[in-house]
């Protein structure tokens, strides 16, 4: 028969280890960064438009935080991703410009493997990582996204990819062209193929050795692409919502070729420009598709334990697109506010206060620092970047950047609190620099270098002190 005062005595000892025993660490938050290509500032609900209704992504805004100055470190797409990526300005190691066509192919084109990527360093804490869509750091075998931190990767490696290939089935498509049939200009239609030469050059050949890619081999895809991308994202969720996750969706939408669905086409009928009627469809599928993702965070009660980040790479180059960046000026490729200030907003239930707007300027480059954070990730390298949570919080009441360097070339731009600087042909025949004061001018519409010379001195020096520290542009 049982000792019944040994019994008593391991049941006592059991009872002091379990509440003597180290309390269990909280799981590391699951992280989404939603991001959107050549969205402008202007286009969604939440921004101030009322022709093409986002109520998904609005949510976003709605259950957290947007931000009226988020910045990106570049002004088109292949450098902000490796700014976004890196938590780096991307002129500090090289990657300055934007490899375009048969360029992502050759040898030396990409992020280097030398850079840490966001995905690299949650990989290394513990979490399991995608991305989903776009990638354009490098198309070649060094500059996979699998060398780069990433467990799982579908979607393509270049800049653009048709959302359905020839011959475009379920679609109204729009292609750029130098000359209509019979050397015409203007906008030629048959069905629901439309030319047109107002871009005064010929569509880009996106698909051209560019397959869609799951892991490291291709696939046939024949869903439009915004839904395939949304049914890997949400079967990615659905997978690995038991463990902490990183998932990088980075959409082609809005990004060219122009081609809308039927039936959202059908959705903006009343609009009668028909280029405009498409970016609307295809601004509505992304929303709807953002929404998808969105209900399965919901599905798999992961809200409190998942922070949304949602961004546009770039302005939208309202040319091509219509994607409009309205208040402020300039477009995709330059350096006015249109270029690179984007939408972006964070949600977090529990975590970040609800219908929030934040007025002091953020960058992409803060998602990195922001989850290493959050992850209790290692930062192994200095990064321009900071953690958000202090300033979102309310902890921090000071701005998280004080100053945000670009580069491209000759196109060269420095924020400094409400100054912004901007150089359009810096080094050429014609350089000007130009001196904006954010605060009363969004629009960056009045000139006050004339006005301000000592300012204006005084912040052409900080730029170049600051561009002494980047390196020549590694291709």
């Amino acid at each position: 028969m049982p000792n019944r005062s040994n019994s008593l005595i391991f049941c006592t000892l059991l009872v002091v280890r379990l509440f003597s025993a180290e309390p269990v660490q909280a799981r590391q938050p699951n992280i989404i960064v939603l991001l959107a290509d050549d969205l402008g500032y202007g286009e969604l609900g939440c921004q101030g438009n009322s022709q093409i209704p986002t109520p998904h992504i609005d949510s976003i805004a709605k259950a957290g935080i947007r931000f009226t100055q988020g910045y990106v470190t570049g002004p088109n797409c292949s450098p902000s991703r490796a700014g976004f990526l890196t938590g780096k300005i991307p002129t500090r190691f090289g990657y300055e410009f934007n490899p375009i066509g048969a360029r992502n192919e050759e040898p030396g084109i990409g992020l280097p493997s030398k850079e840490i990527t966001i995905a690299e360093m949650l990989h290394d804490v513990g979490y399991t990582t995608a991305l989903i869509g776009k990638w354009h750091q490098g198309g070649a075998a060094a500059y996979h996204p699998h060398r780069h931190g990433f467990d799982e990767f579908f979607g393509f490696t270049h800049e653009g990819h048709y959302f359905v290939p020839p011959p475009y089935r379920g679609v109204t498509t729009m292609l750029r062209r130098k000359s209509l049939p019979g050397n015409q200009q203007g906008r030629f239609l048959s069905n629901k193929l439309i030319y047109t030469t107002h871009m005064k050059h010929n569509e880009p050949d996106y698909d051209a050795n560019n397959p869609i890619i799951r892991g490291g081999q291709p696939v046939a895809e024949n869903e439009y692409l915004t839904d395939a991308f949304t049914r890997e994202a949400v079967d990615f969720i659905d997978r690995h919502a038991d463990k902490p996750f990183f998932l990088y969706l980075a959409y082609n939408a809005v990004h060219s070729p122009l081609q809308g669905a039927d039936r959202y086409m059908k959705k903006f009928e009343t609009i009668e420009d028909v280029h405009r009627r498409i970016f609307a469809a295809m601004l509505s599928n992304l929303d709807d598709s953002v929404g998808a993702v969105l209900d399965k965070v919901r599905e798999k009660e992961l809200e409190k334990e998942t922070i949304i980040f949602f961004l546009s790479d770039n302005g939208g180059p309202t040319r091509e697109l219509t994607s409009s960046n309205l208040p402020l000026r300039g477009e995709k490729g330059q350096m006015y506010e249109g270029a690179i200030r984007t939408p972006f907003m964070v949600q977090w239930k529990d975590q970040l206060p609800r219908e929030t707007v934040y007025d002091k300027p953020v960058s992409s480059m803060d998602i990195f620092a922001t989850a290493a954070k959050l992850a209790d990730g290692k930062i192994q390298h200095k990064i321009d970047g900071v953690d958000l949570m202090p300033y979102l919080t309310g902890d921090d009441a000071s701005s998280p950047h004080e100053e945000l360097f670009w580069r491209q070339g000759y196109r060269s731009a420095l924020r400094y609190k409400n100054w912004k600087l901007v150089n359009m042909r810096r080094g050429l025949k014609q350089s000007k620099w130009e001196l904006f004061d954010l605060d009363h001018d969004l629009a960056e519409e009045n000139d006050l270098a004339a006005n301000h010379p000592e300012k204006l001195q005084e912040l052409i020096e900080r730029w170049e002190e600051l561009n002494t520290q980047m390196i020549d542009p590694l291709f």
